[in-house]
């Protein structure tokens, strides 16, 4: 080939070849489509699969009015309102704090200032994550530990925690070490992706999203729950015969029923459903284990109920879809240069971004847990709205399977009574805290059951 002809090919591959802005563009296009078809994908998901009206004829609060004054007494309900504005300031204050603090140091140059003094010395990249990694979540723990020792005084004070102040500083270092350990292996796959591949790592993202949030669901409940409690099966009894005959009459595979030693920790009544598949397991606080018999069968109608319509797996697969288009979209935030100058960042300086510049600089791992943490605010509302709907089809399956309203209702009260439960929740607190329906709203659709289904209606229990 002559060296006309070459220069002449040279030129055409050049040609043929994306300018500088396209080869941003291109990509940034890509993943906002994405992210565009997935979250409409977890919309069209959650509009067409949530129970909104979780008992046919009933709505929260429909045709019997739910209304405290009924099955509680004067003393009862100020007490719950006394310990509401007890506990409402340091979870408030707390999380306020804690966002304020997030998003200054992820907005801000202070995050990349700090994440660079603690990885000043020389060191591989993958160890600068980690390190940055844990010097932030462990400076947001501290910031948060204030408010936390605050509510766990209102705790002792109304008789709910059982915990001395060392077991309790246990757990919660227990928890950032859990935290230490999500985040550092989460981060380090994601920069990996983002040094490797700086233009399309959105797509390795996403995908390896989908796949840890289903990993962790499965590997949590054998992993993590023993750290804070100590599990063994439900012993050999009439409890125990009676649950699992009520599990295989509903047509629900349990792999056990398992008691945890909450009452070291706290006086409250609870109960749960726990992974799915192999690792899923009803689990009954120990505390549980002294109320009545039949109240004990009528929670566990409900986490049934949790069980047969595999609430864990669907929650899980519609949270891991939400997931891969947050990071689509993580991604268009993480590349625009606007915000990387704002954080503090070098953007990379050219039209492909720099392997060891903005988003794969490992001191915007402050940038990155601001937007995570402003995400996973936002969307609060919506998560919570969708799990009080699921609680009260499970509370449905529970009256449908053991068709006794009358002790429904009563272990809503024991269990109001026992937890001291906000009887008369907020606009705001059913935002931001609320994954169940209150008590009263819970007694309420009991009773509408009954009338539907034409069994005694349990009287007001006053």
């Amino acid at each position: 080939m002559s060296e006309t002809e070459a220069g002449q090919s040279r030129a055409d591959t050049t040609a043929r070849a994306p300018s500088g802005p396209d080869r941003t563009r291109r990509p940034r296009i890509a993943a906002a489509l994405s992210a565009a078809v997935l979250f409409a994908g977890v919309a069209a998901v959650l509009a067409l699969t949530t129970p909104w009206n979780p008992l046919p004829g009933h709505v929260p609060g429909g045709h019997v009015k739910a209304d405290p004054a009924l099955d509680f007494t004067p003393a009862e309900i100020a007490r719950s309102k006394a310990f509401d504005s007890a506990v409402n300031p340091p979870a408030y204050a707390g999380l306020a704090v804690g966002l304020v603090l997030i998003l200054v140091l992820g907005l801000t140059p202070l995050g990349a200032r700090l994440l660079g003094w603690v990885t000043a010395r020389p060191r591989p990249r993958w160890l600068r994550v980690i390190v940055a990694s844990l010097a932030l979540t462990t400076l947001l723990r501290i910031a948060g530990l204030p408010f936390d020792i605050w509510s766990e005084s209102v705790l002792r004070r109304y008789g709910l925690s059982t915990q001395s102040w060392p077991a309790w500083l246990v757990d919660q270092l227990k928890s950032l070490g859990v935290t230490w350990v999500m985040y550092a292996i989460a981060l380090l796959l994601l920069y990996a992706l983002v040094r490797r591949f700086p233009r399309y790592w959105w797509t390795g993202a996403a995908a390896g999203g989908f796949v840890l949030v289903v990993l962790v669901s499965f590997i949590y409940p054998i992993a993590v729950e023993p750290l804070f409690n100590k599990f063994h099966s439900l012993p050999q009894g009439q409890l125990r015969t009676e649950l699992l005959e009520m599990a295989a009459r509903d047509g629900v595979p349990v792999k056990d029923v398992l008691v945890a030693d909450a009452s070291r920790r706290t006086t409250s009544l609870n109960a749960y459903v726990s992974g799915f598949g192999s690792t899923r397991r009803i689990v009954l606080y120990d505390t549980l284990l002294k109320s009545p018999r039949p109240q004990v069968e009528s929670i566990v109608g409900h986490e049934l109920g949790h069980a047969k319509r595999n609430d864990v797996l669907w929650g899980t697969l519609v949270g891991a879809l939400g997931i891969s288009g947050a990071l689509c979209l993580l991604y268009l935030l993480m590349t625009s240069p606007r915000l990387l100058r704002r954080a503090g960042l070098d953007p990379g300086g050219g039209p492909e971004p720099a392997r060891g510049g903005g988003a794969a600089d490992p001191r915007s791992v402050a940038l990155l847990l601001a937007l995570v943490t402003a995400g996973t605010t936002l969307a609060a509302p919506v998560q919570n709205l969708v799990s009080r709907r699921i609680e009260a089809r499970a509370d449905a399956h529970a009256l449908n399977l053991t068709r006794d309203p009358s002790t429904f209702v009563s272990m809503q009260h024991e269990l109001s009574v026992r937890n001291i439960s906000d009887l008369s929740p907020d606009a705001m607190e059913y935002l931001l805290w609320l994954t169940h329906p209150s008590g009263p709203d819970r007694i309420a659709m009991a009773r509408d059951w009954a009338r539907m289904h034409r069994v005694e209606v349990p009287p007001p229990l006053r």
